[in-house]
């Protein structure tokens, strides 16, 4: 029913956001054709700003024989961007609505061979396939923010979709250059975002409570576990750290810790104060620097920190 993934050479990229055009870049540097499609014509400088940005990292990092910005076609119409596609990766606004109907659109244009992936953080595949007349080819393929940088994609079908949608499109996107993770059940958040979120409500509260500022943990997490995370996740590390006893003298010894209250998992409330906290912590740190210049930044460190863990991995 559906084509090999290997054999996939033109990608419909939707969405002129920061994920919509991060996979555009990334797909480009792949050396595929995309056809990026815009709501709005307005927004291409937005979008080509992104792409230039996210280059020069992907230049950095290696481009693949025949990649060129050239290779892209930008459009604003919707079957003119479906048009040829051998796959469509899909970055509209977060809202259930907008891809209900997107995808009952598409689900009419596309020839029902073509998988379809979903970047949605927090919304079900299957309540986004719930209007579409082929939902069985509709995936949920999450990245990490920036896309075209970090490797995870993580893919889960929803009720209506074919087990063959979801294997193809992780062979796809293993293909493409990511790092798939197959998910076994569909759950909100899905893993990645799961985790982050945990970390996220914990240091809200603790800046509500006045425990730490948003500087104080920033700099606990890039000086503490952070580094350690890009060579082991949260599970080999506790492994690693108790010797050879591993992870069954971590749970034995520190068990019952577990217990105790250092984390508050529920979410604080969002009082003005708490918002303003943030706020103002955040562009403490930042002073005044540009938005354009964080990011790059934020890109040439995380572009160093997978050049040496491709050296050190090949050693």
């Amino acid at each position: 029913m559906f084509s090999d993934p290997k054999s996939v050479t033109r990608i419909s990229s939707l969405g002129a956001g920061p994920i919509g055009g991060g996979w555009t870049a990334h797909f480009l540097a792949r050396g595929y054709d995309v056809t990026a499609y815009l709501h709005d014509k307005n927004e291409k400088n937005s979008f080509m700003a992104i792409l230039k940005t996210a280059w020069v990292s992907l230049e950095e990092l290696g481009l693949a024989p025949g990649a060129s910005m050239d290779r892209l076609r930008i459009v604003t119409d919707l079957e003119e961007a479906l048009e040829g596609a051998d796959f469509v990766q899909e970055s509209g606004p977060e809202r259930l609505e907008i891809k209900q109907e997107l995808y009952s659109e598409m689900g009419r244009i596309l020839p029902p061979s073509i998988i379809i992936g979903s970047s949605t953080s927090g919304l079900m595949m299957s309540d986004i396939q719930s209007d579409c007349p082929t939902p069985e080819r509709t995936v949920i393929g999450h990245p990490f923010n920036p896309p075209y940088l970090l490797p995870l994609v993580e893919i889960v079908g929803g009720k209506r979709t074919a087990p063959e949608a979801v294997a193809w499109a992780g062979e796809f996107y293993r293909a493409a250059g990511k790092a798939p993770l197959m998910m076994k059940k569909e759950i909100p958040g899905f893993v990645a975002t799961r985790l982050q979120e945990a970390l996220w409500r914990e240091a809200l509260h603790m800046v509500a409570n006045d425990e730490a500022t948003p500087e104080d943990i920033d700099n606990a997490l890039m000086n503490g576990p952070a580094p350690r995370m890009a060579a082991q996740g949260q599970c080999m590390a506790f492994h690693v750290a108790c010797g050879t006893g591993g992870m069954a003298t971590n749970l034995d010894q520190f068990g019952p810790a577990l217990k105790l209250p250092w984390t508050r998992l529920e979410a604080p409330e969002l009082t003005t104060e708490l918002r303003d906290r943030m706020v103002d912590g955040c562009n403490a740190v930042a002073k005044d620097q540009a938005f354009e210049d964080m990011v790059a930044q934020r890109d040439r460190e995380i572009v160093g920190v997978l050049n040496a863990l491709r050296q050190a991995r090949l050693m």
